[in-house]
């Protein structure tokens, strides 16, 4: 089978609820990663074969394949098609893989995969409650097959990150400790610069704006839980934020008919799932199976990512699989740098693939949990 590898990687500053990109329109922020990527990898666009964008929640200015719209905005060659997908949380990153599959297949030999999303305009799970004057209150409690399945069992993010936090042993405190970590760590990355080669900025705006310089733990410890009597509360829950990000994944014969010069090799590529309604657990076995499918333990990946969805999602991931926290989210994750839900695949993976560089490292493992209990795993290798 054919390889595949990223030529390059960039994407957007991260803006937080209410911040500088609050008023930028969903396309035209998705528009700005495309053409950062295709400015640095200096490939000819109408060599292009398609644009898949990861985005979550597609209604209003993220309405109409916004793969497609962002292309278009981004003033490049009308003949390059796009297609958005909804993996959830994992949208960019399965953007990647099918980015990567289709060079792997031989059907394509260029592809922009990465994602978009703007939550100050469209709020998380708006798409959830669009059906309601149509008769759905939600996607889920009037479908006979489902009820029959999961019988008066809540669907609900929050819910499932308290019952992590209780099953295994996830303190308030714990979590906390593991939320001030991430934002001292990407605060860490922003001032020695760790950031600036994969951020193309927008206008004046050039760096991350969501990292809380003010946090500490005697401030987290005044907020009150999400749920009554719960652990979780929105310290050690991944902010609302807007960003997008792309990067260019090229077969081998891509990288000779263009001048390519290689970044990484997409080392492994799969998703697994697990219990809906737990929903946030499926990374546990879904790196687990991968690193058995690479043929590689822990000790042989030089960096994880794993989504920061929520604190405990992260702890009882680590636990689990025995990973050291000191080669987990090492600039940070979305409790600090946010979460823009469609979008997080790519950001993650630009930021990993570039801090994997910095280290001279060979191997990388991001995961993350998405909605309907899944998680993707991707392993990349440095060339």
């Amino acid at each position: 089978m054919s390889e595949a590898y990223i030529v390059d990687a960039v994407r957007t500053p991260i803006g937080r609820k209410k911040g500088t990109l609050a008023a930028m329109h969903p396309a035209d922020l998705g528009a700005h990663a495309i053409k950062a990527l295709m400015l640095r990898s200096g490939v000819d666009p109408a060599a292009v074969d398609d644009v898949i964008y990861g985005c979550c929640d597609t209604i209003g200015g993220q309405a109409g394949d916004i793969a497609r719209t962002c292309w278009l905005v981004a003033g490049l060659p009308q003949h390059v098609p796009g297609v958005t997908i909804d993996r959830q949380c994992g949208s960019a990153q399965q953007a990647v893989h099918f980015a990567a599959q289709a060079v792997m297949s031989g059907t394509q030999d260029l592809v922009v995969a990465g994602g978009v999303q703007h939550l100050n305009q469209i709020p998380i799970s708006a798409a959830m409650f669009a059906g309601q004057p149509y008769g759905f209150p939600d996607p889920f409690s009037t479908s006979p097959g489902w009820v029959a399945r999961y019988p008066d069992q809540e669907v609900n993010q929050f819910r499932a990150a308290e019952m992590i936090a209780e099953k295994w042993n996830c303190t308030r405190e714990d979590m906390e400790q593991f939320a001030l970590m991430s934002h001292q760590r990407a605060i860490a990355a922003m001032d020695a610069g760790n950031f600036r080669a994969e951020i193309a900025p927008i206008g004046a705006f050039a760096e991350d704006e969501t990292p809380r310089r003010d946090t500490s733990l005697a401030r987290m410890a005044t907020l009150q839980p999400l749920t009554p009597g719960g652990r979780i509360t929105a310290a050690v829950s991944s902010q609302n934020a807007d960003a997008s990000a792309a990067l260019l994944i090229a077969s081998e014969q891509a990288l000779k008919t263009h001048g390519l010069q290689p970044r990484a090799r997409l080392h492994h590529l799969s998703v697994l799932a697990d219990d809906p309604i737990w929903m946030l657990t499926a990374p546990i076995a879904a790196t687990r199976r991968a690193l058995t499918k690479a043929g590689l333990r822990v000790e042989d990946i030089d960096l994880f990512e794993c989504n920061e969805a929520f604190a405990p999602v992260v702890l009882a991931w680590m636990k689990e699989l025995g990973i050291p926290p000191a080669k987990v989210n090492v600039n940070g994750g979305a409790i600090a740098l946010g979460h823009p839900l469609g979008a997080t695949g790519a950001r993650i993976m630009t930021s990993m693939l570039h801090e994997l560089e910095r280290r001279q490292g060979r191997y990388a493992l991001q995961t993350m949990c998405e909605g309907g209990g899944q998680a993707n795993v991707t392993i990349i290798e440095r060339l």
